[in-house]
């Protein structure tokens, strides 16, 4: 069960799990590694689903990358101002 039922978006509409935002901006943790931040800092800009709502209010979201020989993902907590709100029809 999420910890809480919607967030606020940058522009202050509530955004619930299952929604499509757009990643503005991302925290990346200090300690990750290279490749790790690169993959972060590629989805910016790029439109997922909200997977889920954690306590501090984070909205999670993934993406996965195929790679040469694997897939890897790419999960992150996204705070109000680093993320908007897309319409259904655009996500």
């Amino acid at each position: 069960m999420d910890a809480r039922v919607s967030v606020k978006d940058r522009n202050g509409r509530a955004v619930t799990v299952g929604e499509h935002v757009r990643i503005l901006s991302v925290s990346p943790d200090p300690d990750m590694d290279e490749d790790e931040l690169d993959m972060i800092m590629f989805m910016v800009g790029a439109i997922s689903e909200v997977e889920k709502i954690d306590e501090e209010g984070r909205a999670w979201v993934t993406m996965w990358w195929n790679c040469v020989e694997t897939t890897a993902v790419s999960s992150v907590g996204l705070f109000s101002h680093e993320m908007e709100w897309v319409p259904p029809e655009l996500g």
